[in-house]
């Protein structure tokens, strides 16, 4: 017996449309480890599904602005998915990827598809948002048939916030098929690669770690790091990453990632520690949001909050015993593969919830 195909709707941001990303990649200005479809919702394709994509499409400034603003008063872009309205009518099931897409499906879409509704910062903010906001979500939130999250830390938060609703965590991943085998990383200086723009980034505690280090040589690339934190410090540079090559050729360079975190509970951080893994990098990171259920104590080296002490030691532990960093290194890359931490294993728990959400309606 053949087993039907799923008709699975991606509703995404308006800024990742399908066929914009598709070109930036192909020019390799899309930065990072990317699949052909945003995020590698399309695998699901080879997976028993039939995959659509939400699109851009045109629009004016006047419409732009009221679009812009219902999102800052809502705090999701409703706009957006009413556009789309049609289009999850037709499917069985429809993903999203962060809370501003799977509130507005929530508000607009009539009965019909299931809809997996994947959160990213909402718990971080959920104490701070104000009782409208939050009675608003809760409302929302109850038409989202599983609410899926990327970190135990967030499992665990939402599970207290909403103890009647099906959550389950669902590790993100990118493609793992370039993979790099590990080298001895044997350099003097020690150069640490620091990669991100989230809004979690500690880069602070990062240029505090590095100051006055003779042996440390420091770049990062971020449109958001501060510039006046690097003026006392001319062992850190701050660059900026234009295509691909430009992120392969840091990380060829270095010796170590360092991935700087602030308080979280999202796993921020974890893609730049999936490429960092990929490309056969060491990766030092902060013990905060949750990363600890992705990779292991064996599989990188984890430092406290806010300790530029605890980092520095951490960066100067891994140029001092290259073989030693380079064999955790190796064990980062079994762990990804073992764990499907990559967007073929993303893409599959998808797939699975999908199925069992549509064979208990039938």
């Amino acid at each position: 017996m053949t087993t039907p195909r799923i008709n699975v709707f991606v509703h995404l941001a308006r800024d990742k449309d399908v066929d914009h990303w598709r070109a930036a990649r192909a020019a390799g200005s899309l930065v990072g480890v990317n699949d052909d479809t945003p995020y590698g919702y399309g695998r699901a394709e080879r997976m028993g599904c039939s995959v659509s994509f939400s699109r851009s499409g045109p629009e004016n400034r006047a419409v732009q602005v009221v679009r812009l603003a219902l999102r800052v008063i809502l705090g999701f872009d409703l706009v957006h998915a009413w556009r789309h309205r049609a289009a999850m009518a037709r499917a069985d099931v429809v993903w999203t990827h962060t809370e501003s897409q799977f509130l507005g499906v929530a508000a607009v879409l009539r009965p019909g598809p299931v809809l997996l509704g994947q959160a990213v910062w909402l718990f971080d903010r959920w104490g701070r948002l104000d009782p409208l906001r939050r009675a608003l979500f809760r409302r929302l939130i109850r038409r989202v048939d599983i609410l899926t999250v990327l970190s135990d830390d967030n499992l665990a938060i939402a599970r207290a916030v909403f103890p009647a609703k099906r959550i389950e965590r669902v590790p993100f991943g990118i493609p793992s098929e370039g993979m790099i085998e590990p080298v001895v990383r044997a350099a003097a200086p020690i150069r640490v690669v620091a990669v991100g723009n989230d809004r979690h980034r500690d880069w602070a505690t990062l240029v505090a770690g590095a100051r006055g280090a003779d042996d440390i040589a420091v770049e990062v690339f971020s449109g958001t790091v501060d510039r006046g934190l690097v003026r006392d410090a001319p062992n850190v540079v701050i660059g900026k990453l234009r295509t691909n090559a430009d992120l392969a050729a840091a990380m060829a360079g270095a010796t170590v990632m360092c991935v700087p975190l602030s308080a979280n509970h999202h796993a921020s951080g974890i893609t730049v520690i999936e490429e960092a893994v990929l490309a056969g990098l060491p990766v030092v990171a902060t013990d905060v949001g949750g990363l600890r259920g992705y990779f292991g104590d064996d599989a990188v080296r984890y430092v406290p909050l806010g300790d530029p002490v605890a980092l520095r030691a951490a960066l100067r532990d891994i140029g001092a015993d290259p073989a030693a960093s380079t064999a955790m290194a190796r064990r980062a890359q079994a762990h990804l593969v073992a764990a499907g931490l990559d967007a073929e294993g993303y893409v599959r728990r998808h797939v699975e919830l999908s199925r069992e959400l549509l064979g208990a309606r039938s």
